[in-house]
C-alpha cells in the first residue's frame, strides 16, 4: 500500500503543492495522497473552482468536514481536529510530510497520535523529470525570456560613451533603467520577473549583486534574467554577460573561457553522467587556462558556484551540477551557467537551459552570447 502524504501550504508559494494539485492558489489548502487518490480539502471560497480547475480525484468542503469533525467531538474543531477526523475515517495513521510543513501542526497530530515522517527533497522525486507538456512550458518561458534580454540588450547598445560611463538620451545608463526594461517587456508576455540582476563593473563580481547605479563604459555588463510565466507557472533562466566599448584583453579571455566551459558541459551532459564531473571538468579547464579560483584582496574570485541547477516549477531545484554529486536523468532541464570574477576585469557568466535527452542533451535557449556591443 502507498504512503499517505500530507501537504498544507500555499500553492502560490508553494512549488510541490502546485505540482501534485495543479491548482494555484494564495491562501493554504489541504492536499493528502491516500492509496493514490488526491484529495483536496478547500476553503468555501475555492472549492468550485478547484473542481474545475485541479487535478485532484476528489475536491471537499474544508468546512462540511469541519462541521463533520465538531460533531463527532461535541466541540469546537480546529485545523488539526478537522484532519483528525478526516484520516480517521479512512483508517490513516501515519503521514509523510515535506520539510515545509508548519511545525505547530505537526505537533499538534502528534498530540493526537500520528506518526510524521518527513520526505526528502525533492519530496516528488518525480518532478525533475519533465513530461512533454512541461519541457514545452519551459521552452515558451525562454523565448519570452530572450524577447527580454534582446529588449535590454538593445538599449545598452543604443548607449553611448561619455567618459567612462553610459548615457542613454541625456541621462546616465543605469541597472534600474535596464532592469525596467527587461521586467516590462515581460510583464507584457504575462511573465514576472523579481530581483532580475543587471550588474555591471565589480558589481558582477557579486553573483548575487543585483546591480545598481549607472554602468560604466568599457567594463562587462551581467544579465541575468529569470522569470516565470504567470500562465504555467514554469521558470526560464538565461544570462549573458555584453561590453559597450572596448572590452580589456582579459574581460575578452574570460568571455572566450566561460563559453569553451559551457562547450565542455553541453558534450558531457547525458544520462548517467555525475554533475559534479561537468563541473569539476568545467573548473580544470579555467585552472588550466591560468584563472585560479579561490580567496584574493578579502574576496572570492574565479569560478566560485555552482555549473547549474534544476528548473522547472521552482528557479533552483533538483539536479545540480556543483561539487556536489548528482546523477543526472533523461527528461530534466538543468542550466550551465560558468562564471569568471576577478575585481580587476569585472564579471563574466554565460546561461542556458538544456534538457538531458536520451543521449546527451539539447540546448534549448539560443540568444546570441556576443560580448562586445557595436
Amino acid at each position: 500500500m502507498s504512503e499517505t502524504l500530507l501537504i498544507y501550504a500555499a500553492s502560490e508559494q508553494d512549488a510541490n503543492l502546485y505540482y501534485a494539485a495543479h491548482f494555484w492558489a494564495p491562501d493554504p489548502f489541504v492536499f493528502a495522497r491516500i492509496g493514490g487518490r488526491r484529495i483536496l480539502l478547500m476553503s468555501d471560497l475555492e472549492v468550485d473552482r478547484a473542481k474545475t480547475e485541479s487535478h485532484a480525484d476528489e475536491v471537499l468542503s474544508f468546512s462540511r468536514v469541519q462541521a463533520q469533525a465538531r460533531k463527532g467531538a461535541g466541540r469546537p474543531a480546529g485545523l488539526s481536529e478537522t484532519l483528525d477526523f478526516f484520516f480517521k475515517e479512512r483508517g490513516v495513521r501515519k503521514l509523510k510530510v515535506p520539510g515545509s510543513f508548519p511545525i505547530v501542526l505537526a505537533d499538534a497530530l502528534r498530540s493526537k497520535g500520528y506518526e510524521l515522517v518527513v520526505g526528502k527533497e525533492p519530496f516528488f522525486p518525480e518532478r525533475t523529470v519533465k513530461s512533454a507538456e512541461e519541457v514545452q512550458h519551459i521552452r515558451e518561458s525562454i523565448r519570452l525570456t530572450e524577447e527580454a534580454i534582446k529588449s535590454a540588450v538593445d538599449v545598452i547598445a543604443e548607449s553611448e560613451i561619455r567618459g567612462e560611463e553610459l548615457w542613454l538620451r541625456g541621462k546616465p545608463l543605469t541597472s534600474e533603467l535596464i532592469r525596467k526594461v527587461l521586467h516590462l517587456t515581460l510583464m507584457g508576455s504575462d511573465c514576472l520577473g523579481r530581483e532580475t540582476i543587471v550588474a555591471g563593473g565589480t558589481q558582477a563580481c557579486d553573483p548575487h549583486c543585483i546591480g545598481f547605479g549607472t554602468l560604466k563604459a568599457h567594463w562587462p555588463i551581467v544579465l541575468d534574467v529569470f522569470p516565470v510565466s504567470m500562465k504555467t507557472r514554469y521558470y526560464a533562466d538565461i544570462s549573458r554577460t555584453v561590453v559597450k566599448g572596448k572590452p580589456s584583453e582579459k574581460v575578452k579571455k574570460m568571455h572566450r573561457l566561460v563559453q569553451e566551459g559551457q562547450e565542455i558541459g553541453f558534450k558531457m551532459l547525458k544520462p548517467g553522467v555525475d554533475g559534479k564531473h561537468v563541473h569539476d571538468a568545467i573548473l580544470d579547464h579555467f585552472e588550466k587556462n591560468g584563472f585560479h579560483t579561490g580567496e584574493k584582496d578579502g574576496r572570492m574570485q574565479g569560478f566560485f558556484h555552482g555549473t547549474g541547477h534544476g528548473l522547472g516549477l521552482e528557479i533552483h531545484e533538483a539536479p545540480r551540477v556543483s561539487s556536489v554529486s548528482d546523477i543526472l536523468k533523461a527528461g530534466q532541464i538543468v542550466t550551465v551557467e560558468p562564471g569568471l570574477y576577478y575585481l580587476d576585469a569585472g564579471g563574466i557568466r554565460i546561461e542556458d537551459d538544456v534538457l538531458i535527452t536520451e543521449t546527451g542533451c539539447e540546448v534549448l535557449s539560443s540568444f546570441p552570447r556576443t560580448l562586445q556591443l557595436d
